[in-house]
């Protein structure tokens, strides 16, 4: 329900990745920002949020949200879990305020800080003082996000939500001996990268002889990597879908978003013996402007007006930017990655079981598709494309 893995197709697609580009995102923190803004929606705008994210009403959409915030945003790792934080914001010009019922929600189910901000004077100012709040929210993994020229003098509101995560595996991963070779799409590779030798790199891996999460299907294989478990019992896990053709991303990728619940349908459940097992070392940080994209998706009202329930007096609003970073880091002790996802706005308009015996081979020396998943609330918490692991 709030994976939307429709995201990844557009994401993936958009010009600024080349064929050698990684990309990670956060769905789960793009959903709580558009969240907020349906929150301080009507008419017509909050029925098309509200059909995007797949809720019936504003409460159903707030219940839900809350308790991801509460519970699978949940800090564990005082209690031996993996480390998590969620933080959301907003930045209002100082000659408005917001909507009582607004800023109830803000408060009680987003726990969103707000601030009074001199957008008239201080634009740039306030952009630095938002990406300082972005970079202290995401332990220091992501720096800048609202480029000069973001924030102007006729900015009237950013919200803005911060994502961090850090888990180690539930079995510590080893290095493997030596440098592997990873084979690259071969469609119009553009060479960026040191140590390309024709359409492969040479590139660090890891491995491992412990019996894995291991299924295969037809045409691909699915990885398992569970995250070790605190007391607070949250279970989140990272998959890697592999295709079984060196080439076979692009092709997977359109059946998962043609497939409503493909990622969700192939979960391996049970541990297999490994005859080979090798997984590349990576980090990837990816940055856009998503406006486009979400649009392309249908979303499109929300950029026109709509958003009357923000601020007093019925003063209208309409997102003008929506900007995303992540960043993700996979070695052998674990992951850690953050997102940040803020929109800015203006004056606008109203308006089948494997047989344990078996066994199997689980070698990601091509592109492959991954994702960190909480497996109570089926909320994907970062996904992304490995093309090239020597590409950051």
């Amino acid at each position: 329900m709030l994976a939307k893995h429709v995201f990844f197709s557009k994401f993936e697609s958009t010009e600024s990745n080349p064929n050698d580009a990684n990309m990670v995102f956060s769905p789960l923190s793009i959903q709580i920002v558009l969240g907020l803004i349906a929150a301080g929606s009507s008419g017509d705008t909050l029925e098309q949020l509200l059909s995007f994210l797949k809720f019936n009403s504003v409460d159903e959409l707030n219940s839900v949200y809350s308790r991801i915030i509460a519970n699978v945003l949940a800090n564990g790792s005082t209690m031996g879990g993996p480390r998590l934080s969620v933080a959301n914001g907003a930045w209002i010009k100082q000659t408005l305020d917001f909507n009582p019922s607004f800023k109830q929600v803000m408060d009680n189910v987003y726990k969103a800080a707000a601030a009074s901000v001199d957008f008239q004077n201080k634009a740039d100012k306030v952009a630095a003082e938002i990406n300082k709040w972005a970079e202290v929210k995401t332990n220091g993994l992501i720096k800048e996000i609202l480029p000069p020229g973001a924030v102007d003098a006729g900015t009237s509101l950013v919200l803005g939500n911060a994502l961090y995560f850090k888990g180690a595996w539930t079995e510590k991963l080893n290095a493997y001996t030596k440098h592997h070779e990873f084979h690259l799409l071969n469609v119009g590779v553009s060479v960026q990268a040191p140590f390309m030798t024709g359409v492969s790199v040479q590139a660090p891996f890891m491995t491992s002889k412990n019996w894995q999460y291991v299924k295969a299907y037809d045409g691909f294989k699915v990885l398992r990597l569970p995250y070790k478990q605190g007391e607070d019992k949250l279970v989140l896990s990272m998959y890697m879908f592999l295709p079984n053709d060196r080439d076979g991303l692009p092709a997977l990728l359109e059946e998962i978003s043609s497939k409503p619940g493909f990622l969700d349908q192939h979960v391996p459940l049970e541990e297999v013996r490994v005859r080979k097992f090798l997984i590349p070392k990576f980090k990837i940080s990816f940055g856009i402007e998503a406006s486009k994209v979400l649009k392309g998706l249908g979303l499109t009202l929300p950029f026109i007006g709509g958003l009357t329930e923000m601020v007093d007096n019925n003063f209208p609003l309409a997102v003008s930017k929506v900007f995303h970073k992540s960043f993700i880091e996979v070695n052998e002790e674990g992951t850690e990655a953050a997102a940040v996802t803020f929109a800015t706005m203006r004056f606008g308009s109203s308006c089948g079981t494997i047989v344990k015996e078996e066994w199997i081979d689980f070698v990601a020396d091509h592109p492959f598709l991954f994702f960190v998943k909480d497996e109570t609330s089926s909320a994907v918490l970062f996904m992304g494309t490995l093309l090239n692991p020597l590409v950051v």
